[in-house]
């Protein structure tokens, strides 16, 4: 199948004004987002848009329309940045539902041309208020390297023990059979929190999703409870917490550029 998962982990390190760094299992799903249905009829615990042991919805990453295939939106935004032509080939790396329940602090798509380089990548990032955000890089349909650094300022409300007076900086490297993102937030040019994934390929079978279920159990869950376990140590410990920003209080969804390094 065009489509495969990861097993890798997961790591968080904060510097200040309190350090901590804490690493955990996860499995994600590389989607092929033309072929994914078909790959889905044939499989027993994976589903598009309908419950299962596993699960992929048109509601839970891009525009977030239920009706509405991934590709439509895919093709809008790449054309708002400057590719006109709908990309050859697009990939999503995501966590899937599990057992209907789904969260996912970053999501990454890849668009290809036809010589499957690698034409734009677009970082989509959620908060637990119900808010996404898409990064976007494109080189104006020109070929990224296989190994892309970029940044873009924090425009997006996160965590409310950040301020958003602060820039992102990422390191991705063309999905194959190791899978690696890098993101390092600062804040007036110091470093305050750096975040990793990092998986290897498995191919995309019934056998390797009860794998899944047995080796990363409650991968969702799993992913909610660090966010507020650790959410409620920094609180405990007298962090700052910082309110969504008010005019960002009524914006469900925005996109915005990043640019190469």
């Amino acid at each position: 199948m065009a489509s495969l998962l990861y097993f890798g982990q997961v790591m968080h390190q904060r510097f200040r004004p309190m350090q901590y760094q804490f690493r955990y299992g996860v499995f994600s799903i590389r989607v092929d987002i033309d072929a994914i249905q078909s790959e889905a009829q044939k499989l027993s615990w994976l589903s598009l848009n309908k419950f299962n042991l596993f699960s992929l919805n048109y509601a839970d990453y891009g525009a977030r329309k239920k009706d509405e295939h991934w590709r439509v939106w895919l093709n809008q935004i790449l054309a708002e940045y400057g590719i006109k032509e709908p990309a050859f080939k697009a990939e999503l790396v995501c966590f899937p539902r599990y057992l209907g329940l789904t969260f996912n602090p970053l999501a990454m798509w890849y668009a290809y041309n036809q010589q499957n380089q690698l034409i734009a990548v677009i970082c989509e990032v959620s908060n637990t208020f119900g808010q996404w955000h898409h990064y976007v890089l494109t080189h104006q349909g020109e070929p990224l390297t296989d190994k892309v650094k970029a940044s873009a300022l924090k425009v997006f409300h996160v965590s409310p023990f950040m301020d958003m007076q602060a820039h992102y900086e990422f390191r991705f490297s063309k999905p194959s059979e190791h899978y690696q993102i890098s993101i390092f937030q600062k804040e007036a040019g110091q470093p305050l929190l750096t975040s990793t994934q990092v998986g290897k390929a498995q191919k995309l079978t019934n056998k390797n999703l009860i794998k899944a279920a047995i080796q990363y159990p409650f991968n969702t869950f799993k992913v909610i409870w660090m966010i507020h376990w650790w959410a409620l140590k920094i609180w405990l410990k007298g962090g700052k917490f910082h309110k969504t920003p008010k005019h960002l209080e009524a914006v469900n969804y925005s996109h915005t550029e990043m640019t190469s390094c």
